[in-house]
């Protein structure tokens, strides 16, 4: 099986880009690998994802239960997993990244529950990702961590330079401020990795949280 190594975090916080930095670096280093990303957009088992992210549930993210949404993003996991990438996962001596997994459920379904409901969520999340659905366990994840308030800066810019249409949990303020509490939550209770992206008031050089990823691997 490949290892797979989970990188997550708040939009705007530059996981897409360390997630394609650290193919190119494993590419040139010759160790075989690929890359998905969540949801998978470009197939049809995100059709469900697409409708609540668009809003057609409801405009508020709180719309649609934890649990119920929860079950959308994984039912595009394990969908995406049996047509596509378990052949990706089952290749030998490969490292598979995944930009988003999981992790990104626990991170923004967390926000729409009181908080001592939270660890009985995490514990029904995990086991019915990874023991009811059968999925991948991560072999590691890293969780790329900036405060709200940047990331809504990262968002907007990128929205003014692609045009991108931003999606219901980008638009709602109170949604990101709650994710960025529950993500710290999650990953000290389930042992993620934090790096941070940024440096004060600045975001901090991808370069600099690459080379930290990779103190981290034994590759």
């Amino acid at each position: 099986m490949s290892k797979l190594l989970v990188i997550d975090g708040l939009d705007g916080s530059g996981k897409g880009s360390i997630t394609r930095m650290l193919r190119d670096y494993l590419t040139e280093k010759g160790v075989d690998n690929d890359l998905i990303s969540f949801p998978m957009y470009d197939l049809e088992s995100s059709s469900l994802v697409k409708l609540y992210l668009s809003g057609a549930l409801g405009s508020d993210p709180a719309d649609t239960g934890s649990y119920a949404a929860s079950t959308l993003f994984a039912a595009d996991r394990y969908v995406s997993y049996r047509t596509h990438w378990h052949t990706l996962y089952e290749k030998e001596g490969s490292v598979l990244i995944a930009d988003r997994y999981t992790t990104a459920n626990a991170v923004h379904q967390l926000t729409k529950l009181p908080e001592e409901q939270w660890d009985d969520f995490l514990d029904w999340l995990f086991d019915f990702e990874y023991g009811k659905l059968g999925l991948p366990t991560p072999d590691h994840v890293f969780y790329l961590e900036m405060p709200p308030h940047l990331c809504r800066k990262m968002i907007a810019k990128r929205a003014g330079e692609t045009g991108r249409t931003v999606d219901i949990h980008e638009k709602d303020s109170d949604h990101l401020d709650k994710a960025y509490k529950a993500a710290l939550y999650a990953g000290e209770k389930l042992g993620w990795t934090r790096l941070k992206s940024f440096e004060g008031e600045d975001v901090r050089p991808l370069e600099d949280i690459l080379k930290e990823l990779l103190d981290y691997l034994d590759l």
